[in-house]
């Protein structure tokens, strides 16, 4: 049996992959020409190059495949021109999919997240049926998920495609390669650039564990259903309390209003478009999501595939002990960018 996975060279991607080949299936990795491949290194997994947004490279890759994860997606908070992450997350999910479907592929696993599911008002964890409509979605990267995830349940519906649908909450842990704007969020702590912060919480979740409720999905979910994969629920302060406790220094001390941040976000978007520069650490999405503790529940995937997660204060130190081990906490800047395209 042989399985693809998209995104193989990215944070999530690479965790399946590893999860599959320790499993000792036979696992193809979709990468696109230019992908960084450092997470692909050691593993005894075949790579194929494809674009999702170019429909005829995906079907060389998927031939003779039993099973997919498509896993990859453009994760980023902020971009200059959002087309580009509508066409890879939205179209290209449709691409890969039909594609699967011709090549007689017989299982799939989509990786939504839970950004596309809704926040419960009372302050209660959400869970895969919390109301939501795309009016709640916050910037270019939760509408675009929030569309794609729409069109896999059309697809499930109106072409019967065997797909089970998770969402991962804050995955954090080893291989954040790019970083992502997660794991940039944990260097900058890291590195005691984060004095203060604003007033909201995360469901903080280790990427192996993630990827092992894939697998858990693929063997077990329902064809049509969601399971949320989360972790533990943390209030961002006790998070870089844990942080800084890691590194051996005080945590941050200021909390600062939602509406005083709003204004340094605009002015630090301003800067990047007239400057040319990297994206912004403080983006205005950021700020407008924070407002809201995006707390989450895993009841279901515990009860129904038997997932399970390490604590949060677990996933954090392996997180923390892999940037320091790569060199992120002793370089004056980030390596590459603040995102994920894989």
């Amino acid at each position: 049996m042989t399985i693809l996975v998209t995104g193989a060279s990215g944070f999530v991607g690479s965790a399946v992959l590893r999860s599959l080949v320790e499993k000792g299936l036979k696992v193809r990795a979709l990468v696109r020409p230019a992908s960084e491949r450092k997470n692909l290194e050691g593993v005894d997994a075949e790579v194929v190059t494809g674009d999702l947004t170019e429909p005829e490279t995906l079907v060389p890759a998927l031939e003779g495949c039993d099973g997919l994860f498509h896993v990859a997606a453009d994760y980023r908070l902020w971009t200059r021109d959002p087309a580009p992450m509508f066409a890879a997350n939205v179209d290209g999910t449709r691409n890969i999919l039909l594609a699967a479907q011709r090549a007689g592929v017989k299982r799939m696993v989509y990786t939504s997240s839970v950004g596309t599911l809704g926040i419960d008002p009372g302050g209660a964890p959400g869970d895969e049926e919390t109301p939501v409509s795309f009016d709640d979605m916050i910037g270019p990267y939760k509408k675009s998920k929030f569309l794609a995830e729409a069109e896999v349940r059309r697809l499930i519906a109106e072409e019967s495609l065997p797909v089970v649908i998770v969402n991962p909450s804050m995955p954090v842990g080893p291989r954040d390669i790019k970083p992502t704007p997660t794991g940039r969020m944990l260097v900058e702590a890291a590195l005691g650039r984060m004095p203060a912060y604003v007033d909201t919480g995360l469901n903080v979740v280790h990427v192996d564990d993630v990827a092992a409720g894939h697998l858990l999905a693929y063997e077990k979910g329902e064809v049509g259903e969601r399971y949320i994969l989360g972790g533990d629920d943390m209030e961002l302060g006790r998070i870089l309390d844990e942080i800084a406790r890691l590194r051996g220094r005080a945590g941050p001390r200021f909390r600062i209003p939602h509406g005083l941040v709003l204004p340094l976000a605009y002015g630090a978007e301003a800067w990047t478009r007239l400057s040319g520069g990297e994206a912004p650490f403080v983006t205005v999405d950021g700020v407008r999501m924070a407002r809201k503790k995006m707390y989450f529940s895993s009841d279901k995937a515990r009860r129904r595939l038997g997932y399970a997660s390490r604590p949060a204060r677990q996933a954090l130190a392996d997180a923390i002990d892999w940037f320091g081990r790569n060199g992120y906490l002793g370089a004056k800047s980030l390596p590459g960018g603040a995102g994920e395209v894989t």
